[in-house]
């Protein structure tokens, strides 16, 4: 008898996980690729909230977790995804200004195909989601204390990538140019 109603538990754990697996996958396919970065920064739309096109942002968001070792980070997707929903919503996109300030073990995400490969024997699925951030007009700064403390050098990054003294100091000098921290 026992036997009988743990199965029966656990029947009704398996059809209770596969219906919310099939719920949040029916939810996540609302969310599409953008049209400013394709392939990376998927959002969905909000019918309801559109914004000014007339709207500015500027903003810096701080990293300093890796996504892991052959995985996109996704704090660097978070840029994309910030880009293609405000530009879905109707702001220009010459009007986001973003920043990505990386720092502590993040620093390997930034770096080129060559020295990625070097490290962990994969290419760096970073560098095309970099790339289009870059083209992008997204500035993507480096801690120079992390890249010490690691023995980074700049020619090991991807093109295009900026070295500040610290993360502080890139924080504190974007603050001044009127950028906000985003908090998530």
């Amino acid at each position: 008898m026992l036997k009988i109603k743990n199965v029966n538990l656990m029947a009704c754990c398996l059809v209770a996980l596969f219906s919310f697996h099939s719920a949040v996958n029916a939810q996540m396919s609302t969310f599409k690729d953008g049209t400013a970065i394709s392939g990376f920064g998927k959002s969905a739309p909000v019918p309801s909230h559109s914004l000014p096109e007339n709207s500015e942002f500027t903003v810096a968001f701080d990293v300093a977790s890796t996504g892991g070792e052959g995985v996109v980070n996704r704090k660097f997707d978070s840029l994309a995804r910030f880009i293609n929903m405000h530009v879905a919503a109707g702001v220009k996109k010459e009007n986001i200004h973003l920043a990505l300030v990386v720092h502590g073990k993040a620093i390997f995400d930034l770096l080129n195909n060559a020295s990625y490969q070097q490290k962990y024997a994969t290419t760096n699925p970073n560098e095309p989601l970099l790339s289009a951030l870059l083209q992008n007009n997204v500035r993507v700064i480096l801690c120079g204390q992390s890249a010490a403390a690691n023995a980074v050098q700049g020619s090991e990054l991807v093109e295009g990538v900026e070295i500040q003294l610290s993360a502080m100091t890139a924080h504190a000098l974007l603050q001044q140019e009127g950028y906000t921290v985003n908090p998530f």
